[in-house]
């Protein structure tokens, strides 16, 4: 376990950054690529653990991929030359290879084991494994394949009709790898909107898909064809440092070439209607995604409920949020959330701990938090817990205490953005 010990900005933050690629999409262009039949590129690919773990377990799926800094390119030979490996594959902390990786070895003639770190294998499982098993899927695991190491003897699935019961990207990307490959037509009724990179994905790579509604229709039996692909930065890693802008005093920042993927972009609605000094330019597109610069300057801001459809907008962004709930004015209220219970941690309680350790005024809830505001916040010991928004969340506190922040176990940040000290170092200048 690594510390860092970090102290409060003085000059304000100030200059422009470009945040790593796109974390989801990271791992999707990865299994696009590798699936499909010739050689793929992939610029601005990031490089974070969670998404070499995806790399990982496709080479060991037989895939040549070569790695040039952040540029992949990936030797596919179509579905069909994917050879059995040899060992368990290791998913590491990765909750989307897990869960994405799970609908193609559900799929796949051969016999694979795979298995994740301690806090990977204590997460949820069974909302991938039922409806896979719908779809004739032969898994099996600890608790009735609820829980990770587990076994997947692959055969041919056979399309169905799903109804979605949780909001969840990465299940119903499973289910959507796994129709492509299944016999037959596959109808994946979504409960509500979730990020689309999937389906944005795959007309790239030469996939029938139809959407409808909350009704996504993909017929099966289809072999992906190579494309290249430019990745945007990371819209959840440029929340961070928006939020530090935001409330470290005499600050402005630009963060260029964000992803603004509609199905992504809540913490921009949120911050606005917070009364922050956010401003999107240079808006563009990189393949079918869009993108901008986003430039923020430090000001107040004003409490706010944040509940209901644009939760699943903002999953990941919540931990950063409550920071900036901390300094607005009056009682923010953060609702319908029960899923961070079940991310890399319980990140509820992570977020309630640290801040609360910091002097704020916050309250858990059972799926979500009441932060009262504004409060001062002071040097503390604070931890990680393994969680990589969680430490970059007490990162971007130590920047308003008003003395030291030590971090415990600083290293998980690497998960999705390694030069994230190097990054703040610099804006503090």
């Amino acid at each position: 376990m690594t510390t860092i010990e970090l102290q409060p900005a003085t000059k304000g933050l100030h200059g422009t950054l470009q945040v790593p690629g796109d974390k989801s999409i990271s791992h999707r262009a990865v299994i696009f690529s590798a699936l499909a039949e010739g050689t793929s590129h992939v610029y601005n690919f990031l490089t974070g653990e969670d998404c070499l773990r995806t790399v990982e377990a496709f080479r060991k799926l037989g895939v040549r991929i070569d790695q040039e800094a952040d540029k992949l390119t990936i030797y596919g030979q179509g579905i069909k030359h994917l050879v059995e490996p040899a060992a368990p594959i290791y998913f590491g902390n990765s909750g989307t290879t897990a869960r994405l990786m799970s609908g193609i070895l559900a799929a796949l003639p051969l016999f694979t084991v795979a298995y994740g770190d301690e806090s990977l294998a204590k997460r949820p499982m069974d909302r991938v494994v039922v409806p896979l098993e719908k779809m004739g899927a032969h898994i099996y695991g600890r608790e009735e394949a609820a829980r990770l190491p587990l076994a997947f003897k692959g055969n041919k699935l056979t399309g169905v009709t799903i109804e979605m019961n949780v909001k969840s990207a990465q299940v119903k990307s499973a289910l959507l790898l796994a129709g492509m490959l299944a016999e037959g037509e596959t109808k994946v009724y979504e409960k509500g909107v979730t990020r689309n990179h999937t389906e944005m994905l795959m007309p790239q790579y030469g996939i029938t898909i139809h959407k409808n509604r909350n009704v996504i229709t993909i017929p099966g039996n289809q072999q992906p064809v190579a494309s290249n692909l430019h990745i945007p930065g990371d819209i959840s890693s440029a929340a961070f440092f928006l939020v530090a802008g935001l409330l470290t005093e005499n600050s402005e920042l630009t963060i260029k070439n964000v992803g603004l993927n509609p199905t992504r972009d809540g913490i921009i609605t949120v911050l606005q209607k917070m009364g922050a000094k956010l401003a999107v330019t240079n808006r563009t597109y990189v393949g079918h995604e869009p993108v901008g610069d986003v430039t923020v300057e430090s000001g107040p801001l004003k409490a706010m409920t944040i509940e209901g459809d644009i939760i699943a907008n903002l999953i990941d962004e919540i931990p950063i949020l409550a920071l900036a709930a901390t300094q607005a004015e009056g009682t923010t209220v953060i609702k319908d959330a029960k899923e961070l219970r079940v991310k890399e941690t319980d990140r509820i309680a992570a977020v309630a701990n640290n801040l609360t350790a910091m002097g704020a005024n916050i309250e858990p809830t059972e799926d979500g938090l009441v932060i009262h505001g504004p409060t001062r916040l002071t040097g503390a010991v604070v931890h990680s817990y393994g969680d990589h928004r969680i430490g970059m969340m007490s990162a971007v506190a130590s920047l308003i205490t008003d003395s030291d922040v030590t971090i415990k176990d600083k290293n998980c940040i690497n998960i999705s953005y390694p030069n994230f000290f190097e990054h703040l170092t610099h804006i503090m200048k």
